[in-house]
């Protein structure tokens, strides 16, 4: 296996574990004892994570031309809100908070990166 292939096969790994983690935080979070912003916030993370995982199958798949792209709104969708939600009373922790929407931001490059590079995959 070549580089490419690995690197494309990992970033998609990375895409898919994220997705369900998020997925997975959003089902905990609105199955349980919390606030109803908190449970807003979780439908939120867990749209995102379904439609990445929607996204990343269709490019796995057929490689749609319109994948990256529909990959990177529900990004910057969520990447909004997550922003807007963690700055809503304010910066009160400048390490945690700033580290949090860095940390995000990187993992949704990763896999917008990764429907991209399968969609631009070669046929073996």
């Amino acid at each position: 296996m070549n580089q490419e292939k690995l690197l494309t096969y990992g970033f998609a790994l990375f895409s898919a574990v994220t997705s369900f983690i998020f997925v997975f935080y959003a089902v905990n979070t609105s199955l349980g004892a919390t606030a109803g912003w908190l449970k807003t916030f979780a439908y939120v993370v867990g749209g995102y994570g379904l439609f990445n995982i929607y996204i990343l199958s269709w490019a796995w798949r057929v490689r749609a031309a319109w994948a990256p792209k529909a990959d990177f709104v529900i990004a910057a969708c969520f990447f909004g809100v997550f922003t807007m939600d963690t700055l809503r009373d304010g910066i009160s922790d400048w390490v945690n908070e700033p580290a949090a929407i860095i940390g995000l931001a990187a993992i949704l490059a990763i896999n917008w990166f990764a429907v991209r590079k399968l969609c631009s995959r070669t046929s073996p």
